[in-house]
């Protein structure tokens, strides 16, 4: 038996309609290709895999997740660290992939196989295989054990049912948000790895929302918001877990917190889709003012989203942007102009040398933020029951 998918009341329903109604206007903004985009979906890239990892602890800036994204060494993670980011970007990229395979399905061996690419980083850990014994979690603070997972003779024909239950829900009528919440919650509880369970969920939950064509899981998925609400998605997972496997359990409790995050993050989404093609426009202005080539775009936009800019960032996301590879040299000698004009300012040396956001980017961006509207972060099911 899994956990159950709670009969939607209108509280759902309308938290549901709001999402989508946010879903449509972003769709409204992306559906013409635009060079801003790219950077965009870049970032919102980097995000997903730095809130994913932060939850498990490992912590990464925001530069050094999206230097990972693009395949180049980060700058200040360490090690573990860099590993961990590399194959939560693997696994993800391959989701992002499998979204588009008409002959797709769920299957225990897939997800077997996402979880090697995550933590092959660590043999011990059984990368691609379902735990050996049982498995306990402990809260960090006090060495108390918060939840037991089922027993371990259990676990292949729990995994069984649950990719039984994607595979039948992937041809159905229920909303893939939901989806995606039930698919999350039921691996985590389940535990079936060794490590890696938590951004194994999360992942999965990326996988169903790519599935159910909601724009790009990208920009639905909410990892980052998981990053910064760990505390509150702890809470609710024990609270509906209660400490052990319990299927019978209401899952209302998980499904009402997923759903707010996802409305959260796709109200944080569409400001930054607005607020990206704002400061491209300045920044287009401000390139043709010094008549520099149109390509440096990427590398004022990352310094001015306060990124940390190095020539092999720069570009590889030159390259990911879909125009022509360019070379160190050129990579450094464009760097030297964006200095020379006063748009960037070079910091550390040799190969530590890195550029960020001169005083003319960075009040731009400053002046975007200043204009924001405030945050309507208002619990969507109060009062409901």
């Amino acid at each position: 038996m899994l956990f159950t998918t709670p009969e939607l009341h209108d509280a759902e329903f309308k938290v549901l309609a709001d999402i989508d109604a946010l879903k449509e206007r972003m769709r409204w903004q992306l559906h013409e290709p635009r060079r801003w985009s790219g950077s965009l979906r870049r970032l919102s890239f980097a995000r997903a895999i730095q809130g994913s990892n932060s939850i498990e602890g490992f912590d990464a800036e925001l530069d050094d997740a999206a230097a990972v994204a693009l395949g180049e060494d980060p700058l200040d993670a360490g090690e573990e660290t860099r590993l961990a980011l590399r194959g939560y970007r693997d696994a993800m990229t391959y989701v992002l992939q499998l979204a588009q395979d008409a002959e797709f399905t769920y299957s225990t061996q897939l997800l077997k196989s996402l979880h090697f690419m995550m933590t092959s980083y660590h043999l011990q850990n059984r990368p691609g295989q379902w735990r050996q014994g049982d498995i306990f979690v402990r809260n960090d603070d006090t060495g108390r054990i918060v939840y037991t997972g089922p027993d371990v003779a259990d676990v292949s024909l729990l995994m069984s049912e649950l990719v039984d239950a994607l595979d039948s829900a992937d041809h159905g009528d229920l909303p893939s948000l939901v989806q995606g919440s039930m698919g999350h919650l039921n691996l985590v509880m389940i535990h079936p790895f060794r490590d890696g369970n938590g951004r194994m969920a999360r992942c999965l939950q990326s996988l169903i929302l790519a599935r159910g064509g909601v724009l790009t899981p990208l920009f639905m998925s909410i990892e980052e918001y998981l990053g910064r609400n760990t505390a509150d998605y702890y809470r609710v997972l024990g609270e509906v877990g209660a400490g052990a496997w319990n299927p019978h359990n209401d899952a209302r409790p998980w499904l009402r917190f997923t759903l707010t995050a996802h409305l959260r993050q796709a109200r944080t989404m569409l400001r930054r889709v607005k607020e990206t093609e704002r400061l491209w426009n300045e920044l287009e202005f401000v390139c043709q003012r010094h008549r520099l080539p149109e390509r440096v775009l990427v590398a004022l936009f990352d310094a001015a989203s306060g990124l940390r800019v190095r020539n092999s960032t720069y570009r590889a996301a030159v390259e990911q942007q879909g125009d022509e590879p360019i070379s160190e040299q050129t990579g450094s000698r464009d760097l030297k102009e964006l200095v020379n004009v006063g748009l960037l300012r070079p910091r550390g040396q040799a190969r530590g040398r890195y550029y960020v956001a001169d005083e003319e980017i960075a009040r731009l961006r400053q002046q975007i933020i200043d204009t924001r509207d405030d945050r309507d972060d208002s619990d969507p099911f109060a009062g409901s029951r």
